[in-house]
This record gives structure tokens, C-alpha cells and sequence, in this order.
């Protein structure tokens, strides 16, 4: 396993294979297109893609850099966030998408902004929830590790089941990434390669009642997903790693991006109707989403936009 130093920790090369496996699959089924041509693979590809996203976000997360480093760190998600969630809510308003706002009021905009975002930034919205108060327990509680794991649980239950600020699914997989790095185990001794992961992967698949993230099986599915992505890593690995590795060192600008382009390629649908599979549609799409999305982090970058927007001179990573 090559690995290059990151943030005080390791960058483990497994973790950008996996993030570029789930970002691709996050962007396949945001094309319209292509969820309503495939709804159940829709269903399956949703019970794990962010969960498992999510516990890698709460491994990497580290609490042990000072309050300065720590808050500029969600700062610098909180900025995108508020940047990319604005616009996606203006456009919801103007344009006939799925979750189109008929009547967009002030209340409407800081109700999508600040409670409940729309698209797929939602994600950045549990990270910064989730990441502050991981914060908080960690550095303003004396507690046993345990206690503090215990207590970050009921912080995310009320936050979740009572103040409906995040998903409480989606923050208890963020809990369980926290909880393996506070563990002193590795994450890749926690997810254990195995190609027989796949067979019991399509067996719960198979039953709709697994497909839901709070399900046991669900659950099972995120942690088989890994499981085969994993063994399947050092034969992929062998033609593909650096494009691989690549997209999942920039996930955070497909994220943010991503979205423009899968409203533009709604206008290929016509044109690729020859396919039937839609797979050719996918493919171009694909290629379009990701591109465009780096192009633009490219020319941030050029433009010097990034220290502001991202935090750093260069958001585009390529090593």
C-alpha cells in the first residue's frame, strides 16, 4: 500500500479508490436519465454510496489540530456550502428539475440553506453540523474516549431525531468513522478485502427491505461494498490507478460542480436515444460531468479564486 503523507496522518491510497468509486456512482444516479432507467440499481446504489462516504469523512476528520486549523478546516466547507446551496436553490426555483420550488420566498431560501439543503450538498451540510460538534465533545468535555463517543451519539440523536438539523443515519456513519479512529485500528483492518463480498452484496440486494440505509442489511451492504471494492483494488489498480486516484483526490470539486453538468446533459438524452441501454448516455455524461468539474477547479486555481473559496492555493490535487 503506497501512501503519502496528509494532514498528520497517512493518505491511504485504498480511501481515494474507494471516494472515486462512490463519487462516479453519486453522479451516474443524479443523472435523471439514468435513475429512471435504472430505479431499482437507483435504490441499491443509494443505500451505501454516501454512508460509506460518510464514515471515511469521519476517520479523515481530525480533532487534534489546534481551533484554528480545525475551524478553518470547516470553514472551508462551510464556504463552498453556502455558495453552491445559494445558487442550487435559485435554480430550483427557475428551472422544471425534480425538486423544483414553486413559489421561493426568504423563508423558503434559509430553510433549504440552513435546515434542509437540496441536491447533493447536504453533504457538506452534515459535515460541518457533524464536524462541530465532534469539536465540541472532543475538546470541551474531560471524558474517557468511550464517554465522549457516547455522548457525540446523543449530541447527533438530538440533533437528528429532535432537531431534524441532519439526517440521523447519515451522522451516526459519521460517527462510526470517528469511532474507528479514536479505536487505534486501521480502516483497512476494520473493511477486509474479499471477492465473496460481491455474492452476498447482490443476495441482500436482491430483497428490497435491505435497500435503506438504517437497515441491517443496508448497513451489511455498505460495509460489502467495501469489502469487494477492496479486493478488487490491486487488479484494477493495475491499468487504472492514476485516474482513479486522481478523481478521488478531487472529489470535493466533482461534488460541488457536478451538479451544472448533470442539468446540461439532460440535453443529450435526445441525441443518444439510439442506445437503449442508456449506457452510452452515461459514459458521455460521465466524461462531461467530471471533466467540466475539474476544468473549473483548474481555472480557479489559475485565477487565484481558491485561497478564498477553498482555503489553499491549489485545489486541484494531482499528486
Amino acid at each position: 500500500m503506497k501512501e503519502a503523507e496528509a494532514g498528520g496522518r497517512r493518505r491511504i491510497e485504498e480511501l481515494d479508490y474507494l471516494k472515486c468509486l462512490l463519487i462516479v456512482l453519486m453522479i451516474s444516479f443524479h443523472l435523471v436519465f439514468i435513475g429512471d432507467s435504472y430505479p431499482y440499481a437507483k435504490q441499491v446504489v443509494y443505500t451505501f454510496h454516501m454512508p460509506v462516504f460518510l464514515v471515511i469523512s469521519g476517520y479523515l476528520m481530525n480533532v487534534q489540530k489546534s481551533p484554528d486549523q480545525y475551524l478553518r478546516t470547516l470553514l472551508f466547507y462551510l464556504i463552498p456550502y453556502l455558495v453552491m446551496e445559494s445558487g442550487y436553490t435559485v435554480m430550483a426555483s427557475l428551472l422544471p428539475i425534480r425538486e423544483h420550488i414553486d413559489q421561493l420566498t426568504v423563508g423558503v431560501f434559509f430553510e433549504k440553506l440552513l435546515l434542509h439543503p437540496l441536491g447533493p450538498y447536504w453533504y457538506l451540510h452534515t459535515m460541518v453540523v457533524c464536524g462541530l460538534a465532534y469539536f465540541g465533545v472532543f475538546h470541551l468535555w474531560p471524558f474517557h474516549p468511550l464517554s465522549r463517543m457516547i455522548l457525540l451519539g446523543l449530541v447527533f440523536a438530538l440533533l437528528g431525531y429532535w432537531g431534524g438539523v441532519v439526517s440521523p443515519t447519515m451522522a451516526f456513519y459519521f460517527l462510526a468513522g470517528v469511532v474507528i479512529r479514536h479505536s487505534g485500528v486501521s480502516i483497512l483492518q476494520v473493511f477486509r478485502p474479499s471477492w465473496l463480498a460481491l455474492a452476498a452484496f447482490v443476495w441482500l440486494a436482491m430483497y428490497p427491505v435491505n435497500l435503506q440505509s438504517s437497515a441491517p442489511g443496508g448497513i451489511l451492504m455498505a460495509y460489502l461494498f467495501v469489502s469487494f471494492a477492496l479486493a478488487a483494488y490491486p487488479v484494477v489498480g493495475l491499468v487504472l490507478r492514476r485516474p482513479l486516484l486522481f478523481v478521488g483526490r478531487n472529489t470535493l470539486s466533482l461534488l460541488l460542480f457536478s451538479p451544472i453538468f448533470t442539468i446540461l446533459c439532460k440535453s443529450l438524452v435526445s441525441p443518444l436515444s439510439f442506445d437503449p441501454t442508456a449506457i452510452l448516455f452515461l459514459v458521455v455524461s460521465l466524461v462531461i460531468c467530471i471533466a467540466g468539474s475539474l476544468i473549473i477547479t483548474w481555472l480557479m486555481d489559475l485565477l487565484h479564486v481558491s485561497p478564498l473559496f477553498f482555503g489553499k492555493q491549489r485545489a486541484l490535487i494531482s499528486y
